[in-house]
């Protein structure tokens, strides 16, 4: 009969190496190599460790549930910690239905890098705005533009390379 100490300790395991798994693809993605790589190092020793107990008291089906309980705790814990971190850089594009607005150099004040042109839409001009914001600032920008602009449709991406602009000068002192 197996503890419950153990199947406490293969479901915390399994959280703790997944949790390091998700956030380290994020990094990847977002090309912080190093930091990937030194977490990947750390990611390797748990689940290994995690992989040998489960491996001893295979012939026991709660080790396996324990696994794969800790497994999806994990996945949903490091999608949370990597929204708390909220790394990088979000463009959102927003269209709004009137283009006579000061709200490109109110989202300027308060230091998001906005550009806007006029577009023709379907029911007439329409003013478009690229604004371009840290992703930790992405939530407080949406409640400002729900504020602002209730009826703006918005799109939210997040880029990978910046060159040129003032930006680039803002990351890059």
């Amino acid at each position: 009969m197996i503890s419950a100490q153990t199947i406490l300790t293969i479901i915390v395991i399994n959280i703790a190496y997944v949790s390091l798994s998700t956030i380290r693809m994020i990094l990847v993605m977002k090309a912080r190599r190093l930091l990937a790589a030194s977490i990947s190092t750390v990611e390797i020793f748990i689940y290994l460790m995690g992989l040998n107990i489960v491996l001893k008291n295979i012939d026991d089906p709660v080790n396996i549930i324990a696994y794969c309980v800790g497994w999806g705790a994990g996945v949903w814990l490091g999608i949370r910690i990597e929204g708390w971190l909220a790394l990088g850089y979000t463009t959102l594009q927003i269209v709004v239905d009137y283009t006579e607005t000061t709200l490109p150099d109110t989202l300027r004040t308060k230091g998001y890098g906005v550009t806007h042109w006029i577009a023709e839409g379907r029911d007439g001009p329409r003013l478009v705005m690229q604004v371009l914001a840290k992703r930790s600032l992405e939530k407080r920008l949406l409640s400002t533009l729900h504020e602002l602009a209730p009826k703006a449709f918005v799109i939210s991406y997040e880029p990978r390379f910046f060159r040129g602009g003032f930006w680039t000068r803002r990351l890059n002192p």
